[in-house]
């Protein structure tokens, strides 16, 4: 994956999320399945002009639903958390 735009899908904003921002200075973000830890941290330090400390990456499972008697799942997806340097933050995440 060589382009930066497509390598972070978007933020991934819950309460636990937001609670590790706070209190670790880590950043959880939706990625493509594809995407390696160098690219993430390539991506995130062009895309926020901010220092990456460390990159941590998990597949998240798709559930299987059910409809009727049809059975079906979602689909498979990627996060990656986002540690960055003391003092640094993203704006977009929502802090003044």
């Amino acid at each position: 994956m060589s382009n930066i735009h497509s390598t972070i899908l978007g933020p991934a904003i819950t309460e636990k999320n937001t609670a590790l921002k706070n209190s670790q200075n880590k950043y959880v973000f939706e990625v493509q399945p594809k995407a390696t830890k160098v690219e993430i941290r390539q991506a995130v330090e062009k895309l926020f002009g901010v220092k990456v400390i460390s990159v941590n990456t998990m597949v998240v499972k798709g559930k299987k639903k059910r409809t009727g008697r049809n059975i079906g799942h979602r689909s498979d997806r990627k996060k990656a958390i986002v540690r960055l340097e003391a003092g640094q933050s993203i704006s977009q995440f929502g802090e003044a």
